[in-house]
């Protein structure tokens, strides 16, 4: 069970980081990474099906529609949150939650975004670990662990 889920994960997290988002951000002049200051709403979130379902949460309703569409769920619970300004050579821990925690890394910006190392902590045991782009025209969204009935998604979002 635990190298099925391994699996998905590290497929997920491939895929993601691998296919170039569409209409990304334009590299910085002079080609220094230096600081960039994009803000970045990261979250861990919940989706379940519920019978009768709550509203999406008002920093998912862009995402609502395709979350549902994509996943299959009818709720979605954030569980876990942050907005930050990425920084060069910074790490942030993102978005925490009890017993998940998101760690960003940025690496930069490149002509197809904002490169990022996550890592993604069950407790203190590391269950995800990759690098991917970030663009605003482009959503990061990751499959993660079942929770109960439901299953955990990671997403950034460039604002």
């Amino acid at each position: 069970m635990c190298r099925i889920l391994f699996a998905t994960l590290i497929g997920v997290a491939l895929l993601a980081s691998i296919v170039a988002p569409a209409g990304a951000g334009k590299p910085r002049r002079g080609g220094q990474p230096g600081r960039f200051g994009k803000k970045v709403w990261s979250g861990l979130v919940v989706a379940t099906n519920a019978p009768k379902p709550r509203p999406a949460p008002a920093e998912l309703n862009r995402l609502d529609g395709t979350l549902r569409r994509t996943f299959g769920y009818n709720q979605f619970e954030v569980i876990g949150q942050s907005r930050r300004a990425l920084q060069n050579g910074e790490a942030n821990w993102l978005a925490v939650s009890k017993h998940f925690s998101l760690h960003v890394d940025p690496r930069g910006v490149s002509s197809e975004g904002y490169r990022v190392k996550l890592q993604l902590f069950q407790d203190r045991q590391i269950l995800l670990e990759t690098d991917a782009t970030l663009s605003r025209s482009s959503p990061l969204v990751i499959k993660g662990p079942q929770i109960g009935s439901g299953q955990l998604l990671l997403l950034l979002v460039v604002q």
